[in-house]
């Protein structure tokens, strides 16, 4: 016979095993203090977007104020050292972007920080970059592009050494053995106004940046950096797409979410799990939209495999050219 507690228990053992899981996922790590987002890029820009999606998000998911702090400079690096300077105190989270958390550490001589001492917790946002080409210059296609460059002295112009438009432009010559004179600017603006004099022949630019002159004919445009097409222009090419040379082709825009190498893994769990979170909100899907980018949702593995992969990548491209750049 089965006394009532012998009874309630064994009824109660099935409750307790389903419960474990959610009762382990109510325990998860949470923080108990402000949280500060240091963002190494001026306001206005998708890095700040980024930041400033995430600091709503988890604001609103945690209740803890969340402070984006701008440390623009030295392409990102005064920001990263500011971040790298603070205590690793789990409530600072560095957002990131593909210059000073990629190529820089090829490009410039003596960079102040190593690639170790970050920890890749979070994808954000992807986006392209666009070729444009002034009017003047004869060709619609890339193929039809990389041949008049092989016939003719052309430049193009970048918002600056080691950007990723300057990059861009630098893998594209390469890999399909082209050639073209490189011309920095003080940023994307005075770049583009140069190449609508026809003073240069072509760009590689931000898709929002240079969307409005390709659509009033302005500029031609003959392809994305990125593997795939973007949504907001779905009828041109990604350039790997045009020539079996640009096969490996693979240009992004991105921004991402780091924290201090010793952050311990449930921290960079929850954090990764409420970017998540953020991304998958259909507003924050159509906020991405608007600026000609995407959602990077990633696991804390893929984010980690994913700036390992990047870093190669530029560095093979950087040392290809020869770039070094002296930190001031």
């Amino acid at each position: 016979m089965t006394t009532p507690a012998r009874r309630d228990l064994l009824f109660a053992s099935p409750v307790l095993t389903l419960a474990a899981p959610r009762l382990a996922r109510a325990q998860d790590w949470r923080p108990t203090q402000p949280i500060r987002l240091i963002v190494p890029a001026p306001p206005g820009g998708i890095t700040d977007i980024g930041g400033r999606m995430l600091a709503n998000h988890l604001q609103s998911r945690w209740g803890q104020p969340c402070v984006v702090e701008n440390r623009a400079g030295g392409g990102g690096v005064i920001g990263t050292m500011e971040f790298l300077r603070g205590p690793a105190d789990r409530h600072t989270i560095l957002i990131g972007n593909v210059g000073p958390q990629a190529t820089a550490y090829t490009l410039f001589r003596n960079l102040p920080y190593r690639s170790e001492q970050l920890m890749p917790m979070s994808g954000l946002i992807r986006g392209p970059n666009i070729l444009v080409v002034h009017p003047s210059v004869p060709a619609t296609t890339v193929p039809q592009f990389v041949d008049w460059l092989k016939l003719n002295r052309a430049s193009y112009g970048s918002s600056g050494i080691g950007q990723s438009p300057h990059l861009s432009g630098v893998w594209f010559m390469q890999l399909t053995g082209a050639e073209a004179t490189h011309v920095p600017y003080r940023g994307s603006a005075p770049a583009m106004t140069d190449l609508l004099a026809g003073n240069i022949q072509f760009m590689f630019e931000n898709l929002i940046a240079a969307s409005e002159a390709v659509q009033a004919g302005r500029l031609r445009a003959l392809g994305v950096t990125t593997a795939t097409r973007s949504a907001l222009l779905p009828d041109l090419p990604a350039l790997r797409e045009t020539m079996p040379a640009l096969a490996p082709y693979d240009v992004s825009t991105w921004v991402g979410a780091f924290m201090h190498a010793d952050t311990p893994q449930d921290v960079i769990g929850a954090y990764n799990r409420a970017t998540t979170e953020m991304l998958r909100l259909p507003e924050s899907d159509a906020a991405l939209q608007r600026r000609g980018s995407e959602a990077h949702i990633t696991t804390v593995a893929e984010y980690q495999r994913f700036v390992t992969d990047e870093i190669a990548k530029w560095r093979d491209v950087v040392r290809r050219e020869g770039l070094v750049v002296e930190m001031n």
